[in-house]
């Protein structure tokens, strides 16, 4: 029995499936099955079984689940105190909705990590809303930064707002389709797949079918599509602030738009949290960050970035 198997199945447990454990353990699903198969063996009990809304635990399964998500979280507590003795900068990997990491994490992260003097280095990776809580709750990932997950009191997590901005759909100038607007062509970044997203509430709202998505890579592709007259884009104006001033977008009247949307940063509680989260926690109240949550700049793939979370799983 290792950690990295107890981590498979702790994700699996608590986001319900294989394919969303592995997407945020960055793994293939095959290899996060054959960890689960190890650790069944090992145990001689399923853990695990396929019901109808998704993988269900068996009462082992439920009893190993608090245990192994301590075990899980001790772990990366263990690795990181090892790091620091050895001189190494303490790490902090932060999650993030597909939007926030291509605008807002790049400066975010080169602000913080000058200010702590090379002292921590920051890594940032794209979760859906699901998965970000239960990366940190297991210490995959020190800092979300999007929506508020302190919905789940289990997971022991903290949410704080802080920062309030506005979404709106966005389209060229003189953009007329047909129909309502259910049915018009929307241009929309993946996290609009997540059904957490504010996005993707929108276009439950209105009806939207997915036969009227097409998903883009990131948002600023999405934007460009717009541009030239594809379809429409929802978008929060503060992002897309540059294309808006050029007057090569501008807000679509839609029902439910304007929405207001709150930035919330999540990390454990006081006593559980990593120093290195406590101070981005702490840096993100300071005007300088939030000078660079109003004006991020102008956008950087999400490519860019490493993933939060590094694992090799084996059988």
């Amino acid at each position: 029995m290792t950690l990295t198997q107890l981590s498979a199945f702790v994700l699996v447990a608590r986001l319900g499936s294989v394919k969303a454990a592995a997407d945020a353990l960055s793994v293939s699903e095959p290899a996060v099955s054959q960890a689960i198969a190890a650790l069944r063996k090992y145990l001689d009990d399923p853990l695990l079984v396929r019901g109808g809304t998704g993988m269900e635990m068996t009462a082992g399964g439920g009893r190993l689940l608090a245990i192994a998500a301590q075990m899980v979280s001790l772990g990366a507590e263990a690795a990181s105190a090892v790091r620091a003795a050895n001189g190494s900068p303490e790490q902090l990997r932060l999650v993030a909705p597909a939007p926030v990491v291509e605008f807002v994490v790049a400066p975010l992260a080169d602000a913080f990590s000058a200010r702590s003097a090379g002292q921590i280095e920051v890594s940032a990776g794209v979760a859906a809303t699901d998965e970000m809580g239960v990366l940190v709750s297991q210490r995959l990932a020190d800092v979300a930064l999007g929506p508020d997950l302190s919905g789940d009191p289990s997971l022991g997590l903290i949410s704080q707002p802080i920062f309030r901005c506005r979404m709106v759909v966005l389209g060229a100038p003189g953009t007329r389709f047909r129909g309502a607007p259910s049915q018009w062509p929307w241009l929309v970044e993946p996290s609009a797949l997540d059904p957490g997203s504010e996005v993707s509430r929108l276009l439950r709202g209105l009806g939207v079918p997915e036969s009227r998505l097409k998903v883009f890579p990131n948002q600023t592709a999405a934007w460009e599509a717009a541009v030239r007259g594809a379809g429409v884009a929802p978008g929060l104006t503060h992002l897309a602030v540059h294309q808006m001033r050029r007057r090569e977008l501008v807000a679509i009247d839609i029902p439910g738009t304007p929405q207001d949307v709150v930035w919330h940063v999540t990390t454990l509680s006081t006593d559980r949290r990593s120093a290195a989260a406590g101070s981005m926690r702490h840096f993100l109240s300071t005007p300088q960050a939030m000078k660079l949550l109003r004006e991020p700049g102008s956008g950087v793939p999400p490519s860019r970035f490493r993933p939060p979370v590094y694992v090799t799983i084996w059988s």
